[in-house]
């Protein structure tokens, strides 16, 4: 007898999805929820397991030399993290610089004028606290520019959890800000972190950057072509003493934001390649730094109360919640008393400050300074990874905090709208009766 054929309507348990599974999973990981709730979950693995009995085996993992010694890539698996996949993350930022310089609020100079204040502001406050902490001559000092960036993605992850009611130009300001001090923290890297410089190897390594945009230029995609030069771009930043993230953001400079055809809508190369490698930052390469740099043996509360005996703990907690809210707050208010610029109309200064102290979530780019100024596995980068963690989760909480009350303020207002919008159609926002979000 054969058997019955089957019904196509029958549904079928696991079937194929109407689109690539993939294409479903690089969507959740665009998602700036997504990429800041994984590296968290990074971070939180490599302290559970370093502060267990086997943190011998963290830390073996993380020394673990893989890589051909002949170019002197035998690097440990924590270096490749930092030196290789964080190269990712730091091109997708600067094809995010390159499009906010372009097409995006960078390039009015009276729009970005407030953010700018504030980036600038935010760093050299906490740089300026840090020092004070640390003066004395015993080598802290190298440690200045830790406690001076601002991690995006952990930053709007903790927005967007605690945001519903709150006006959409807190987030233009904290992403505006966040870019420039993206900037910022890329030029203290290639210019105060680098202990040794070979000139030949950095002038050899523009030879693939100027080809990878030659061909970027001319609207080239072929992975077949980019990928190898961005490689080697690369590994002649390694080799030439430069930390090699930096090659990343170059590569991410070189190519076009626009398209040719003005007339034509559809995303220009710049946004093609950042929403093709965002979800590897966001999904891999960010968590895997993540895992391999926050993971220190705090030693319980004793421990932890040693680590924080360290001035340059100390002076790193006080820089990101004391110092990232003082000086952004601060620049912001002295550019806004003494020129025409303004902040947006639906913000109040209090809503300034929830930002200010949610720009004190620094992690990614402020473990690899601490990295670079101190060594990676030594004594004092462990106080650095305390100082960090514990100052991030003060700012975040902080912040938290103050903008939840701000969201009830604003939901309230929403409400009120909603409810006593007038008999002739037209809602009160629009007739000047508004209350003010204070």
């Amino acid at each position: 007898m054969s058997p019955e054929p089957e019904s196509p309507s029958r549904p079928r348990l696991f079937a194929r999805g109407s689109f690539l599974e993939h294409s479903r999973t690089a969507e959740i990981l665009r998602a700036e929820t997504t990429g800041g709730l994984l590296l968290i979950a990074g971070a939180v693995a490599a302290i559970v397991w370093a502060n267990t009995p086997w943190s011998d085996s963290y830390e073996s993992l993380r020394d673990l030399r893989v890589g051909p010694s002949s170019l002197h890539l035998d690097l440990t698996l924590g270096a490749w993290a930092a030196d290789g996949l964080l190269a990712i993350f730091f091109f997708v930022v600067g094809l995010e610089l390159k499009r906010e310089f372009v097409a995006g609020d960078l390039r009015d100079p009276r729009r970005a004028a407030v953010p700018i204040a504030a980036a600038v502001g935010g760093m050299a406050m906490p740089a300026l606290i840090f020092v004070l902490w640390n003066l004395g001559g015993d080598g802290a000092l190298r440690g200045w520019a830790i406690p001076t960036a601002t991690d995006i993605a952990f930053a709007v992850a903790v927005l967007a959890v605690i945001s519903t009611h709150l006006p959409s130009g807190l987030r233009t300001f904290l992403l505006t800000l966040a870019v420039v001090d993206d900037l910022l923290a890329i030029t203290v890297i290639a210019i105060f972190y680098t202990d040794e410089l070979d000139l030949l190897f950095l002038a050899v390594a523009l030879l693939p950057i100027g080809i990878f945009a030659v061909l970027v230029q001319r609207r080239i995609r072929s992975g077949w072509l980019l990928v190898p030069l961005a490689l080697l771009a690369w590994v002649l930043v390694h080799e030439s003493g430069v930390h090699a993230t930096v090659a990343g953001v170059l590569l991410g400079f070189t190519v076009p934001v626009l398209r040719r055809d003005r007339s034509d809508d559809r995303p220009g190369l710049a946004e093609h390649l950042e929403h093709l490698i965002r979800p590897i930052s966001a999904g891999v390469a960010v968590p895997i730094f993540a895992f391999f740099a926050a993971g220190v043996t705090v030693g319980g509360l004793s421990g932890l109360v040693d680590s924080l005996g360290d001035r340059v703990a100390l002076g790193i907690v006080c820089g990101l919640v004391v110092g990232k809210t003082v000086g952004i707050v601060g620049s912001t208010w002295v550019l806004s008393r003494f020129t025409r610029a303004e902040l947006d109309d639906e913000l109040t200064w209090v809503d300034v400050l929830g930002m200010a102290m949610l720009a004190g979530i620094g992690f990614t780019v402020s473990l690899l300074i601490g990295e670079l100024a101190f060594g990676q596995g030594s004594e004092r980068d462990d106080h650095v990874k305390v100082g960090v963690l514990v100052g991030s989760l003060t700012a975040a909480l902080l912040a938290s905090v103050l903008l939840r009350l701000r969201n009830r303020v604003y939901r309230r207002i929403h409400e009120h709208e909603s409810r006593d919008d007038d008999a002739d159609g037209i809602p009160d926002v629009f007739q000047g009766d508004r209350p003010h979000p204070s």
